[in-house]
């Protein structure tokens, strides 16, 4: 991925989130994405559904393809035009997405709701949640599950975790 830019503090540079959102916490970066998982590919696509300016689109999409989201692949020869295909790392922010619009729903009166998540087969609304994987337990519950130091914390990052739950020793 790119090289992360100078506004990360340095203690927060091993932190996942800060890293993520520094990816994909741009407000262009993530219309961008979530066009993508609708199946748009070309740079017109993209900047008339999002009335984008040209100039903030290149660089968009420049960052997204730097960073491994997406892949530029030529579509036409004469002249060469170019399409912007998701990655597997792409497409593996797709929960994300559905995630952050689930919760911006959540928010609102149904009837307020311009877009839902629906069954591709059966059309019924469904309600996105993060769980965890092994057990199927929703990760809402911030006394259930909290974060830990990882294996490859910084001293500043075992201290600020200090308190909280310690993960797991290895086994032998």
């Amino acid at each position: 991925m790119a090289t992360l830019a100078s506004r990360i503090r340095l203690e927060d540079r091993e932190c996942p989130l800060s890293t993520t959102v520094e990816h994909v916490g741009e407000w262009w970066t993530l219309l961008i994405l979530h066009d993508a998982f609708d199946g748009y590919t070309r740079f017109d696509q993209f900047e008339e559904n999002l009335g984008i300016s040209s100039s903030m689109l290149t660089t968009r999409l420049k960052t997204l393809v730097a960073d491994g989201l997406l892949e530029r692949r030529p579509y036409q020869s004469h002249p060469v035009r170019y399409e912007y295909v998701l990655t597997d790392l792409g497409r593996s922010l797709r929960p994300v997405i559905v995630a952050l619009a689930a919760w911006g729903n959540a928010r609102l009166a149904p009837e307020q709701r311009s877009m839902i998540l629906v069954d591709a087969n059966s059309g019924e609304e469904v309600e996105p949640v993060v769980v965890d994987a092994r057990t199927g337990r929703r990760l809402d519950d911030s006394d259930a599950y909290v974060f830990a130091a990882g294996p490859a914390a910084s001293p500043v990052m075992r201290s600020r975790y200090a308190t909280r739950a310690q993960a797991p020793a290895p086994a032998d």
